[in-house]
């Protein structure tokens, strides 16, 4: 393809982005196709004669499309949003044309220190303390790597590092915690048998008192408490972590304290839930994710450190091809993480806040929480549905309740509800189980969803509840 090429099927390819996106609530939310059906459309082999891009955006349309499930849909109340916006995408086209390497500050200048100011700008936005350091990385699930990596240097003065872990070392999660975690613990060398599982309250925080009794019995029987990873609102129910509680416990027993905070740490934009920051001093290293509700494509995460130093130390390696004559004066990111290679992710941050500033995310969240506890109000409501987790944020928890019924059978109902609610395509949501129990799930945070949406989703909740209330 040649630059004429290029420019002709680039205007084409936008003409069609906005006519997807001008046109996506006449789209099923959720893919309706069946295992396998999609592959079976796609040639076995690699075409040894390339092929004219007019079949192949056809083929995408055809083929590729009917099994896409629509995240930016109006109707998608899944798992946590997934956003994007048109600043993004339009910053994503032009981060894949420049095809930037920032893996150091010499490879392009621009992508390091543009990432230095947008990563001060996230940490006024939530209001974390001044002194912190920020990089993006690509996942809250790789940020929580290297936040147990980095514990586990800082625990053992970086013997680790050189020799291997010697010691018993052990991590400390909520019972609610993202399986990240678990996945980052095994990863890192800790071990699954090394990780304990706190127990939750009503309102599925962690118990302090548990994680200190866990801790001290650790300590009895000869293995070294490390780290503890503390949520701000768990993928099952949004429960919050009360890092004033729990970080004094860290700071007696010497354990680091890392926070996930994947989804609901945007929620800290608004000054009137800066109230889950409460105790951020006693915190060594935090992430929430831009690319879940604040308008930036996946992937962006952004991972804030106290001690930048235990940082670079846990992850630096100098070979003499990376090796600059300006490292001295610069920061070189591909020392603050797993990768060495980088994407320009900083471009699409500064694209979306200052497109729509801090004041328009602020409005964004703000709108959705309230959509949340709107809903909440009518499931309450409602003699017939149960709500099940506080509604702090974006997502409501609940499920269909006649009354009748003992749990075994309350969770096969919904689980039927559920089917019931997403089969029809107009909504999408997902669940969970809290405490044992079958639990609906719906996440309220698209930029597209406004008030519509959701009334028009009550109604479709309410009249599947009346179909199956009955029984």
């Amino acid at each position: 393809m040649n630059n004429e090429d290029f420019r002709e099927w680039g205007h084409r390819m936008v003409d069609w982005l906005y006519e997807y996106m001008s046109n996506i609530k006449e789209y099923s939310v959720s893919a309706q196709v069946e295992p396998g059906e999609i592959r079976s459309k796609l040639l076995a082999e690699p075409p040894e004669i390339g092929e004219d891009m007019e079949a192949i955006f056809k083929d995408f349309k055809d083929i590729i499309m009917p099994g896409v499930t629509h995240w930016q849909h109006p109707n998608w109340y899944a798992y946590f949003p997934a956003n994007n916006s048109p600043p993004s995408v339009l910053a994503e086209l032009l981060t894949a044309g420049l095809g930037a390497q920032c893996m150091v500050w010499k490879t392009t200048p621009s992508g390091t220190e543009l990432e230095e100011v947008v990563m001060d700008w996230l940490k006024q936005m939530l209001g974390l303390p001044e002194d912190w350091s920020g990089v993006i990385q690509g996942t809250a699930s790789t940020s929580s790597l290297v936040g147990l990596l980095t514990a586990r240097e800082w625990k053992t003065d970086f013997r680790s590092n050189l020799d291997g872990i010697k010691d018993k070392m052990t991590i400390y999660v909520s019972e609610e915690s993202h399986s990240s975690v678990e996945k980052g613990a095994k990863i890192a060398g800790f071990g699954k048998n090394n990780i304990r599982k706190i127990p939750t309250d009503d309102t599925f925080s962690m118990i302090p008192g548990e994680l200190e009794k866990a801790v001290e019995k650790d300590i009895e029987n000869g293995f070294v408490p490390t780290c503890t990873a503390a949520t701000l609102g768990t993928t099952s129910s949004c429960g919050v972590d009360s890092l004033d509680k729990i970080g004094p416990i860290c700071k007696k027993y010497k354990l680091w304290l890392h926070v996930d905070a994947a989804y609901a740490g945007s929620a800290a934009i608004l000054p009137e839930l800066r109230w889950i920051l409460k105790g951020i001093e006693y915190v060594d290293s935090f992430v929430f994710n831009p690319h879940k509700w604040l308008l930036i494509n996946f992937d962006c995460s952004a991972y804030f450190v106290k001690d930048e130093g235990l940082l670079i130390r846990t992850f630096e390696i100098f070979p003499e091809y990376l090796k600059t004559g300006v490292d001295s004066e610069v920061k070189n990111f591909r020392d603050w993480g797993i990768p060495l290679g980088r994407r320009f992710r900083a471009l699409k941050l500064w694209f979306v806040i200052r497109s729509y500033g801090v004041n328009g995310l602020r409005k964004m969240v703000s709108e959705h929480i309230q959509m949340a506890q709107w809903m909440k109000d009518q499931i309450e409501g409602h003699p017939k549905l149960e709500l099940m987790a506080p509604v702090y944020f974006g997502l409501v928890c609940f499920r269909l309740n006649p009354g009748n019924m003992d749990e075994e059978k309350l969770n096969d109902l919904n689980a039927e509800f559920l089917d019931r609610i997403n089969k029809s395509g107009k909504v999408f949501l997902t669940h969970t189980t809290l405490k044992g129990k079958y639990v609906v799930r719906m996440s309220i945070g698209s930029r597209t969803t406004g008030w519509e949406e959701v009334k028009g989703a009550w109604v479709h909740i309410s009249d599947t509840t009346d179909v199956l209330g009955s029984k």
